[in-house]
């Protein structure tokens, strides 16, 4: 195949400055990606290179117009997620991802897939009573789950929310913190909290809290209980051991949904103890009713340096098995 160019009509100096990104990072992205080079003609772009480099590229283009269109901005992130889309040859474009929005926060954003891994997870999410959501930091596991949770509240799906982590240090460290147990256990649910805050609001979160909608506790408060009509989550599952998991699949009641979340490459759990999440993921794998989400570093939303730090430590990880 030889070299040729292509023109993609903007006619909006203000999409054009979006499209280019600040300090034109999101074409310095597209051209490094697809070795091509893009030009501004006044009104329109200009792609040279390769006829299939520059089919790709003209692709994305298009399809980050389209974006534009829907929610008036994009970032890097957005262009490398669509770059990915284009490269595996995806045929729901990145488009398809803002189509369902989530829940809105107390600030009016809209909460939604950013990714086609997080598409699937929040699709695994609303078609099973449990869902597993395995992935690395900032894929938007326990965020999207919390989601989720409000939505199916707000719809009258379920009538309160459950939100529950491990407590790894609960032995005698704990003893020597200030205060009650709440406030010992307080540290390890702060990130729960965090993201319900961004989410409902203090005040509507403070209200829920207080009628018994909303429960955010240790997961050994969970023992003994039968979780009716009720939205379950489970943060840091890597950290349950299996009798934990057990007892924690087994609380689910009539007319609840469960979800579990969790990084299997980082777990905190005494030397000789057993992740009760890499052990059900074995037991459960097929059974009906049991959505099982992986989510990778495409996934990741957050700073792009945190995609390549987990990609060094995968790298690292595996290299020290294979001595």
């Amino acid at each position: 195949m030889g070299k040729i160019q292509r023109s993609i009509e903007i006619n909006n100096s203000d999409t054009e400055v979006l499209l280019f990104g600040k300090l034109d990072e999101n074409i310095k992205e597209i051209e490094e990606s697809f070795k091509v080079a893009i030009n501004d003609r006044g009104g329109s772009i200009v792609i040279s290179g390769e006829e299939e480099n520059v089919e790709k590229t003209e692709a994305l283009i298009y399809n980050l117009l389209e974006v534009l269109k829907k929610q008036k901005s994009i970032d890097l992130a957005d262009v490398r997620y669509s770059i990915e889309l284009i490269k595996k040859n995806e045929s729901r474009s990145m488009t398809d991802l803002l189509n369902d929005i989530l829940v809105y926060t107390a600030m009016g954003k809209p909460i939604k897939a950013k990714t086609l891994g997080q598409k699937r997870y929040i699709e695994a999410i609303f078609s099973n009573d449990i869902c597993f959501g395995i992935g690395p930091a900032g894929t938007g596991k326990t965020y999207l789950a919390m989601a989720a949770a409000v939505r199916a509240f707000k719809a009258k799906e379920v009538n309160r929310i459950i939100l529950t982590r491990p407590a790894v240090e609960a032995g005698e460290n704990l003893g020597f913190l200030p205060g009650d147990l709440q406030n010992k256990v307080d540290p390890y649910l702060r990130p729960l909290y965090d993201a319900l805050f961004e989410i409902l609001g203090a005040e509507t979160y403070q209200s829920y809290v207080e009628k018994g909608l909303i429960e955010v506790a240790p997961l050994a408060y969970m023992r003994g209980r039968t979780l009716d009509s009720a939205f379950v989550i489970l943060d840091e599952a890597q950290n349950t051991t299996n009798e934990q998991m057990k007892m924690f699949l087994t609380r689910l009641g009539y007319g609840s949904k469960s979800i579990i979340t969790g990084d299997i490459t980082q777990i905190d759990l005494p030397k000789g103890k057993q992740s009760g999440l890499k052990t059900v993921l074995k037991i459960l794998d097929g059974v009906k009713g049991i959505g099982i989400s992986y989510l990778s570093k495409n996934d990741i939303v957050r700073h792009p340096l945190v995609a390549r730090i987990i990609a060094a430590y995968d790298k690292y990880e595996k290299e020290k098995y294979k001595k």
